[in-house]
């Protein structure tokens, strides 16, 4: 019986962790969406702000990466 409540907390907190990979869909809809606002307002500017994009689009994926591992060793190596 033990055993079995210690492998539902695993895979509850795999779940919990795999939150964050829908978080970062958020996250990166988010920069790409004041990236386009902020090109509407300014085009001239917009071709300057590209590698930003880019980069704030990196960080949120790589969030959601890391989540996906965290889920990943909660339900197979803990």
């Amino acid at each position: 019986m033990e055993g079995n409540i210690a492998e539902m907390g695993q895979f509850i907190g795999a779940g919990l962790a795999a939150i964050g990979s829908g978080a970062a869909a958020i996250g990166v809809g988010h920069v790409a969406g004041n990236f386009l606002a902020g090109a509407l307002r300014n085009p001239s500017a917009a071709a300057g702000q590209t590698a930003t994009l880019f980069i704030g689009i990196a960080f949120a994926e790589a969030l959601g990466i890391f989540a996906f591992l965290v889920a990943l060793l909660l339900m197979f190596a803990v």
